[in-house]
């Protein structure tokens, strides 16, 4: 064989195989996360694994293996006019915290398992977007949403001036929502009427995980989806990187700050 065609096949075996264990790698990062990775989160993560790669060459690589993340869809609103004192919009859009605990978003979304309708109450800390607490119900009554305050409130001696912002939801318009609020010394915010891009954060948060999470996967009770919720919630606190923290979880971001 003639020197110059056994470099030729030397070399088109090598380039054949130039990205195998990047592949592998992506391909592992991939269903870890059961599919929940875009491209830009998963070159993150092959970053914190130490390989550097464009999130261009990620992306095509993807496209090669035919690995695509999932869908969003809509959500509930539970906006039912002025039923009681609606707040000033403090946060104006502006979701950038300095520490954790100076902002938190809330709100209620709808989950139909079957026949069943299950409602979600959250709070979101907009300094990582870490879940604080949250309820999940049969209705969307004042008692969902107190027993997700306490469970916030039990977890930090001091919450004085904190802003909690929500939409205009019934629920946040209560006097006895609002007195909570005031006995913490909690300041209340609220988006203008009908407006989701307000409330950003929060409707962000139920996109992820209805996409991740609901319509990713088949439950055959409600029970079975609100067990699997309580992991992805672990998961999405603990686990899942995000790109504005910098390639880490927001527990591990909030950690590695403080």
């Amino acid at each position: 064989m003639a020197r110059s065609v056994f470099y030729y096949h030397l070399k088109r075996l090598k380039s054949k195989d130039k990205y195998a264990a990047e592949k592998k790698e992506i391909k592992d990062i991939f269903h870890e996360h059961k599919g929940r990775y875009g491209y830009r989160r998963i070159t993150a993560e092959m970053r914190n694994r130490k390989y550097v790669m464009n999130h261009k060459t990620v992306q095509r690589l993807m496209d090669e293996m035919g690995l695509k993340c999932r869908i969003r869809k809509v959500r509930y609103r539970s906006y039912k006019g002025e039923i009681g004192k609606v707040a000033p919009n403090i946060i104006e859009r502006d979701f950038t915290a300095a520490a954790p605990n100076r902002k938190w978003a809330t709100d209620v979304t709808q989950i139909n398992i079957g026949a069943t309708k299950l409602y979600l109450s959250p709070i979101l800390d907009m300094y990582n977007g870490e879940i604080i607490s949250h309820n999940i119900s049969t209705s969307p009554n004042l008692e969902q949403v107190y027993d997700m305050l306490d469970k916030a409130f039990d977890k930090f001696d001091n919450l004085d001036g904190l802003i909690l912002h929500s939409d205009q939801g019934w629920q946040y318009q209560h006097f006895g929502y609002r007195k909570r609020l005031e006995e913490h010394h909690i300041i209340q915010s609220m988006s203008r009427k009908g407006n989701c891009l307000d409330n950003s954060m929060m409707e962000n948060f139920f996109g992820i995980m209805k996409s991740e999470l609901l319509y990713a996967e088949k439950f055959d009770s409600p029970q079975a989806f609100i067990k699997a919720l309580e992991e992805y919630i672990d998961y999405y606190n603990n686990k899942r990187i995000k790109s504005r923290l910098k390639g880490k979880s927001p527990v591990q971001y909030r950690t590695l700050s403080f």
